[in-house]
């Protein structure tokens, strides 16, 4: 027979939804901790106000970008171990230099940081078919080194696509060096005039001084 007593019937209700006035209580809590945890995380997450980041490389276009190679700089013989990421050839927009730079992937530490010039060379590794060495003067520390590189790809393919474009751009920059220079010794050329078969010396010019603004 059901009880009339109020009291009694809330207790009574409280055993049968929760099994006991503990375990209800409980349930309760356990109910109302879940509710405040789906709420929090049905809300947005606070985003960070945003920092400008200058990486230098914002008045450049990539030539080249390949991820994932593994970078190496021989020192006296003894390889150092630069680090893991992305090898970039970026190209100035305004004065036309390319540069070579890598970066880590999980600290962005430039493992190297130099220009691609006509001497640049590329040698393939003689014990991978994956990597390639060559010699450059880099930046990467804050200051010129003669450093020797040795980097390794993930496929043949990368190996080949990175050494013809730098062997490509380090011999368009050889044929203008050429060019200036044969530019430079016609320019001299035409400049050079007989003057008769006299060979005595020419009297050197005197510049003349001006005289000082008076006082």
């Amino acid at each position: 027979m059901a009880s009339t007593d109020p009291a009694r019937k809330v207790e009574e209700e409280g055993k049968g939804e929760g099994g006991g006035g503990r375990g209800g209580l409980r349930g309760c809590r356990r109910r109302r901790r879940r509710g405040r945890g789906h709420r929090r995380r049905g809300r947005p997450h606070r985003q960070a106000r945003g920092v400008a980041v200058t990486t230098g490389e914002e008045e450049e276009d990539v030539l080249l970008d390949l991820k994932r190679s593994s970078i190496d700089s021989i020192r006296r013989g003894a390889v150092e171990g630069a680090g893991t990421g992305n090898v970039k050839l970026l190209k100035h927009k305004e004065n036309g230099k390319v540069r070579l730079v890598m970066r880590q992937t999980k600290t962005l530490k430039i493992c190297a940081n130099h220009l691609v010039v006509s001497t640049t060379k590329m040698q393939e590794h003689a014990g991978s078919d994956k990597s390639c060495v060559w010699h450059a003067t880099d930046f990467a520390d804050g200051e010129l080194k003669e450093e020797m590189f040795a980097i390794r790809f993930g496929s043949v393919e990368n190996c080949k696509k990175f050494m013809e474009t730098v062997e490509e751009i380090a011999e368009s920059l050889g044929k203008n060096v050429e060019s200036e220079d044969a530019s430079a010794t016609a320019g001299l050329l035409e400049n050079l005039t007989v003057s008769g078969s006299n060979t005595a010396e020419a009297e050197p010019k005197v510049e003349t001084a001006a005289p000082p603004p008076a006082s």
